[in-house]
């Protein structure tokens, strides 16, 4: 475990990346980094128009978060372990899920300028979990904007997340199935996905844990 010095926590809306990332960084008694969702203005138009604000939603998506990212590198990187709650390679499943040629050709030119210049996560955590799941977390939740959210654009959404992470080989990938448990309200759930991280030793691998639910 003292090796991992950056984890990023993935996930599809409402999959719990911020919770997890919230324990395990209290858990590793590391840093948290949180993604600023709510900061983008953008964002609860998106939901109501999305093709009008796609572009303008991606972009302060991916600039703020090379802000963070630039800061991690130069402040804390190697004197702490610092968990994330998003990667930052995640922002191009957005990107190809939501814009239209022309403006998926001018992102991934500014993309690929900024990704270069980066820190790499020691490990990435990805969390599944079905649509029907996510849908629940989501309402529980209840944030306004999020209300607007299709059921049909959480299903694009899960299938994007799940083709990027079946290719996926940047970093040691460990993947989990959340559908049956719950890291909040189940402390052993937490304790057993902890104990799977130390086994960590390279490549992907897949946890699927048993259902913590009576």
């Amino acid at each position: 475990m003292n090796r991992l010095r950056y984890i990023a926590i993935e996930g599809p809306i409402g999959v719990g990346k911020s919770s997890l990332a919230e324990l395990l960084s209290k858990e590793l008694k590391g840093r948290l980094l949180t993604e600023e969702v709510d900061a983008n203005p953008f964002l609860p138009r998106f939901y109501t128009d999305p093709r009008k604000y796609a572009f303008q939603t991606q972009i302060f998506f991916l600039l703020s978060r090379y802000q963070q990212q630039r800061e991690l590198l130069q402040q804390e990187l190697f004197n702490t372990t610092i968990v994330s709650d998003y990667l930052f390679a995640k922002d191009r499943i957005f990107a190809y899920l939501n814009l239209d040629e022309d403006e998926l050709t001018l992102y991934d030119r500014i993309y690929k300028l900024l990704d270069t210049r980066i820190p790499k996560p020691d490990l990435v955590i990805f969390l599944q979990a079905s649509t029907r799941v996510l849908v629940e977390r989501i309402r529980k939740r209840n944030k306004d904007y999020e209300a607007n959210i299709k059921e049909e654009y959480l299903e694009r959404l899960v299938d994007a997340y799940n083709r990027y992470f079946f290719y996926y080989s940047d970093t040691p990938l460990l993947v989990v199935n959340t559908t049956d448990i719950d890291f909040v309200e189940n402390p052993s759930d937490l304790s057993n996905l902890i104990k799977e991280i130390r086994t960590m030793k390279g490549g992907a691998q897949h946890y699927i844990p048993l259902s913590s639910r009576r």
